[in-house]
């Protein structure tokens, strides 16, 4: 099971300057029209939960850190990326062209094998989570992209939030600058993924977290409740 959430830095911003309560508020009202009980909710854990915590169970079952490594030990570079793209094909994270993009970019030996070493050193590897998640912007930047190009926010974060919901986020951009807007968190965005972007990503999630604890029913269980909470701030679908 995913364990609880987990932001490893200090909160950035996160006092009263930077942060709107009576925003803070009225999101939690919006998520509680559509899932009165908050995460514990039958409805929202069937709707957002479960597609998510299944993705990451099958994970870890296949990636997990032990299996990952062993597979790269092997040389089976193709299987670790058959198998990483397989799984995040099962939920609905990506857009259609994002995953076309990702898949032609590891059809190559060459790009197999950059994405499956470079990925264990993200999500497994030794250093800080800095200098891991650049190195894996870097190796991201670095596939072949016959199409369209492989670097976008969603494909940086997808697999962490898989892998390891408790301690990273998936961000879809549209989605979290209107959540934030909403929140009254001042989050700035550049469409080229970086680390302190990231950074300012987790300490948004670790004040929702804060504040959705003082609340029942909304214990954050990890990152995927938390990224539900933003998804329906932000997504088309969830409008009023």
């Amino acid at each position: 099971m995913a364990r609880a959430a987990f932001v490893p830095f200090p909160l950035a911003r996160g006092g009263p300057a930077n942060v709107s309560y009576l925003g803070a508020a009225r999101c939690r009202r919006k998520f509680e029209l559509f899932y009165p009980e908050g995460f514990d909710d039958e409805t929202y854990v069937v709707a957002e939960r479960a597609h998510k915590e299944r993705a990451h169970l099958e994970w870890q079952a296949e990636l997990g850190p032990a299996a990952l490594r062993k597979l790269i030990a092997r040389g089976e570079f193709r299987q670790v990326a058959d198998l990483a793209v397989r799984i995040e094909s099962r939920t609905n994270l990506l857009f259609s062209f994002e995953k076309m993009a990702l898949r032609d970019a590891v059809k190559t030996p060459a790009g197999a094998r950059l994405f499956a070493t470079e990925l264990y050193g993200f999500l497994y590897g030794p250093g800080s989570p800095q200098q891991r998640f650049v190195d894996w912007l870097q190796a991201l930047a670095e596939l072949p992209q016959p199409g369209s190009r492989v670097l976008t926010w969603p494909v940086a974060t997808v697999f962490g939030f898989i892998a390891r919901p408790d301690r990273h986020l998936f961000l879809k951009p549209r989605a979290t600058r209107l959540a934030a807007q909403a929140y009254g968190y001042a989050m700035p965005y550049a469409s080229t993924p970086s680390w302190p972007l990231y950074r300012e990503l987790l300490a948004f999630a670790a004040v929702i977290r804060r504040d959705l604890d003082r609340k029942p029913g909304f214990k954050a269980r990890d990152m995927i409740d938390l990224q539900s909470f933003i998804w329906v701030q932000g997504a088309a679908e969830y409008e009023a």
